[in-house]
């Protein structure tokens, strides 16, 4: 198991699970995807140790985290995440957020101002890839899958089968912290409630956009495809691109890896946030 201080925070009535690592002068804030904590992060924080502040930590309800009754929605989330960093981060940071957190940065990026240098987008989706266009669907359907698995990772041995993936892209100690926080029925019941979320604000987004972030962006993709899901993922990539290109000044780039791209890839990832951190600097 890993074995990393962390302290709780309260933010608006609820408490999120905040780990503090690494040393420099910039602050570097993550936002994990769905289904996903602070420990999804583990790759990237130590290629970036040595050189920046790094703040990761667990959504409310989710592994170390106070639990909540309700659903959270992206803009609890959001507002959380604001708070998070005005209790934790004295000033100015780079945000990385993965895929669903793409949604949470982009919201809390309009609360953030000045303090946001930059904004790292890791295979998130913008709202109006055509994939959202069947989401209540398809979110339907995976909750009902994930309705079975919640009930069978009460059986450890099948929790470890489902999660072979995270054992083969995360360190031993990293895997046996997902598999006690995350893959649990608490931790499967909580990324249910985390989709809902998602298909409940595609409809927001897509309705009352975000407004564009008003700092140094990088948007990345990844290069290979989920098998059987080539044309879709060929229509996300295309999605992502566009929105690059609608913001002043950002960037888009391809990363030769899967969905989990800071396991597969930490050094590309910690590459772009590098580039970020450079740009806030001048």
């Amino acid at each position: 198991m890993r074995d990393v201080p962390g302290r709780r925070v309260p933010v608006n009535g609820r408490t999120v699970y905040v780990e503090e690592s690494g040393a420099g002068p910039d602050w570097v804030v993550f936002e994990a995807g769905a289904g996903c904590g602070r420990t999804c992060w583990d790759p990237v924080l130590r290629e970036l140790s040595a050189e920046a502040r790094l703040v990761a930590y667990d959504r409310a309800g989710r592994a170390l985290s106070g639990r909540t009754s309700a659903t959270p929605g992206i803009d609890d989330m959001a507002a959380d995440l604001v708070a998070m960093t005005e209790a934790v981060v004295p000033g100015g940071f780079v945000l990385v957020a993965h895929s669903m957190g793409g949604l949470v940065a982009r919201r809390a990026a309009e609360r953030l101002g000045p303090r946001l240098r930059g904004l790292l987008l890791a295979d998130a989706l913008p709202e109006r890839s055509p994939v959202y266009d069947t989401w209540d669907r398809t979110t339907e359907r995976i909750d009902r899958m994930m309705a079975v698995t919640q009930a069978l990772t009460r059986v450890r041995p099948l929790a470890r089968l489902f999660s072979a993936n995270l054992r083969r892209l995360y360190s031993a100690d990293t895997y046996a912290t997902m598999l006690a926080e995350d893959l649990t029925p608490a931790g499967t019941a909580q990324t249910r409630k985390e989709m809902r979320a998602v298909a409940a604000a595609v409809h927001e987004f897509r309705d009352r956009p975000p407004a564009p972030p008003r700092c140094p962006t990088i948007v990345l993709s990844v290069a290979r495809a989920a098998k059987g899901r080539e044309r879709q993922h060929a229509a996300i990539r295309e999605h992502q691109r566009r929105y690059a290109e609608s913001l002043p000044g950002a960037r888009w780039s391809e990363v030769g890896a899967a969905h989990l791209l800071q396991a597969e890839r930490p050094g590309d990832v910690a590459a772009a946030v590098r580039q970020l951190m450079r740009a806030a600097a001048r």
